[in-house]
């Protein structure tokens, strides 16, 4: 059999009203992260004792990280089918969630952070 007798597989691509709503239900998560490392930032910049640069370098990743967590797994998965969508932006979530513990974790015992 040759190449141009093989039949044809024939993938068949998710609509994209269906992709835009799992992207975009996901992606409320992943802003509401965002907005929540944002409010942290600004309300430990307005205390009492302020943020050193590092404090500043520190607390702005979570606000970063998110975005390019989401943008990553959908560009790894929007091509696939409905699942692996979901997972993929899922397991993009908990990573974020990860993160953003081990910030609140750091921030809660580093002095290292505020300005003396």
């Amino acid at each position: 059999m040759s190449a141009a007798e093989a039949p044809s597989v024939r993938r068949t691509a998710l609509p994209v009203w269906l992709v835009a709503t799992i992207a975009g239900l996901f992606g409320l998560f992943y802003a509401f992260v965002v907005w929540t490392a944002l409010g942290f930032l600004l309300q430990q910049a307005q205390g009492v004792v302020g943020l050193t640069g590092y404090g500043w370098f520190v607390l702005i990743l979570p606000v970063v990280f998110p975005l390019v967590v989401f943008a990553g797994a959908f560009a790894i998965a929007w091509r696939r089918s409905a699942l692996p969508l979901v997972l993929t932006l899922l397991t993009g979530l908990a990573l974020v969630a990860v993160f953003w513990l081990n910030i609140l974790a750091y921030a809660a015992a580093s002095p290292g952070l505020y300005v003396a």
